[in-house]
C-alpha cells in the first residue's frame, strides 16, 4: 500500500511516500525557520500561508522523487493534532481533496504518534513493549507502549515542556530562534562546573517533570552575571552548559525510574530535543547500566516530518482506519485517547 504522509502541524511543511513492503520512498520538508526567526517564535497566521503555498508543490515533488504519479497513491495520511489548527487545517485540507479526487481513503494522524513511531524508520526498530520518551517544544511525557495505539501515560510536565525551556533559555543568552539547537552548540564552549543548576522534581518519587523554575532559576543567574557585569561569552556559554545539563540529568534520572518501574528493557526517544548529543549520550550510559537498549530516529526525523505521519499513517490505514468525510483537526489532543489498531475507527470525531 502506497501512502502519502502530510505534516503540517506548525512552522515545517513536511511530505513523505511510504509503501508498506518496499519501505520509505522519498521525503521533502519546507522549514519555516528563517521566516519565523525575526519574530522570535512561530508566528501562526504566517505558518498557515506558508504551508499553503508550499504543500502541493512539495507533494508534487516527493512523487517526482520516487518515481511515482499521483494516481499510484492507495492512501493518504496527515496530522490532524496536536498543532496550530490552521496549519492542521491546510494539511486536512489537501489531504482530504487529494484524497476525494483519487478515491482513496485519508486518515488523520496524532502528531506524536508519528514521533514515537518514527524510529520505526530504522534498521533496527524497537520490538514492544518499550518506554518512550517524547520530548519536544510543546511536550515532555514518559509513556508505557504496548503496541500501537496502546499507550498508558507514566508521567509528563506539569508547567513547561523541556523544548520550551530550551528556547526561552536561548532567549535569555541573547541566541536566535530556534533555541534547542543553538543552547546546545553554545554549550560545547562551556565549563563543566561553573555552575550548578537544580534538577527539578528529582528529589522526590514519580514520573513528572516541571522545568518552569529550572527556566527561572536559568534568569536568575543571568541576571546576577549581567549585574556584576560578567556576562560575556564564555559566562553564556558556562550558563548553557549548566541548563543543558540539568534537563539531560533529569530526563535521565526520571528515564531510569520509568524503566525500573515497568520492567522494561527498550527505550525510545522521539521529538525534536531527542536530536540532543548529550541527552542521547546521558541516556545510553544510564540504559546500557540496566542492561537495556536505547532507540531513537536519525537526526532529520527527530523533528517535524512528512515520513513519521506516513508511517504511522499506514499502520493504522492497513488495519482498516480512516476519517469520515469531514476533516479532523484537534489543537489539543491526549494521545492516551487513541485507539489500538484492533478498533475499527480513528477516534470519537469521525463517523
Amino acid at each position: 500500500m502506497l501512502i502519502l504522509g502530510i505534516e503540517t502541524s506548525c512552522d515545517e511543511t513536511g511530505v513523505a511516500l511510504f509503501d508498506t513492503n518496499e519501505g520509505l520512498l522519498a521525503h521533502g520538508l519546507f522549514s519555516q525557520i528563517d521566516m519565523h526567526a525575526d519574530y522570535g517564535g512561530v508566528v501562526p497566521e504566517l505558518a498557515s500561508r506558508d504551508h499553503v503555498r508550499k504543500l502541493l508543490p512539495l507533494c508534487d515533488q516527493v512523487l517526482v522523487d520516487a518515481g511515482r504519479a499521483r494516481s499510484d497513491i492507495e492512501g493518504i495520511a496527515y496530522t490532524a493534532g496536536p498543532g496550530l489548527i490552521g496549519a492542521l487545517m491546510v494539511g486536512g485540507s489537501v489531504a482530504h481533496a487529494l484524497g476525494f479526487a483519487l478515491g482513496v481513503p485519508v486518515l488523520g494522524v496524532h502528531h506524536m504518534e508519528g514521533h514515537l513511531l518514527a524510529p520505526m524508520l530504522e534498521e533496527n526498530p524497537p520490538a514492544f513493549p518499550f518506554v518512550a520518551l517524547l520530548v519536544s517544544g510543546g511536550h515532555t511525557q514518559l509513556v508505557r507502549v504496548d503496541g500501537i495505539g496502546e499507550y498508558e501515560l507514566l508521567g509528563e510536565s506539569v508547567d513547561d515542556a523541556a523544548g520550551e525551556a530550551f528556547d526561552k533559555t536561548a532567549k535569555m543568552l541573547g541566541l536566535d530562534y530556534p533555541g534547542g539547537p543553538r543552547v546546545a552548540a553554545l554549550a560545547e564552549k562551556g565549563t563543566p562546573g561553573r555552575y550548578r543548576f537544580p534538577r527539578p522534581m528529582t528529589d522526590r518519587p514519580g514520573l513528572d517533570f516541571s522545568f518552569s523554575g529550572l527556566k527561572t532559576y536559568t534568569l536568575n543567574t543571568v541576571n546576577a552575571a549581567k549585574d556584576a557585569g560578567g556576562l560575556d561569552e564564555q559566562a553564556r556559554a558556562d550558563i548553557a552548559l549548566a541548563f543543558e545539563s540539568a534537563v539531560v540529568d533529569t530526563l535521565t534520572i526520571k528515564c531510569r525510574r520509568a524503566l525500573e518501574a515497568t520492567g522494561c528493557k527498550r527505550l525510545v526517544i522521539a521529538g525534536g530535543v531527542s536530536a540532543n548529543r548529550r541527552l542521547r549520550a546521558g541516556l545510553e550510559a544510564m540504559a546500557s547500566k540496566l542492561s537495556a537498549g536505547v532507540f531513537y530516529a536519525r537526526p532529520e526525523f527527530c523533528t517535524d516530518n512528512g515520513a513519521m505521519i506516513a508511517y504511522a499513517g499506514a499502520q493504522r490505514l492497513l488495519a482498516g482506519q480512516r476519517d469520515g468525510e469531514r476533516i479532523v483537526a484537534v489543537p489539543r489532543w491526549p494521545m492516551n485517547t487513541l485507539p489500538s489498531l484492533a478498533e475499527p475507527r480513528m477516534n470519537g470525531l469521525v463517523d
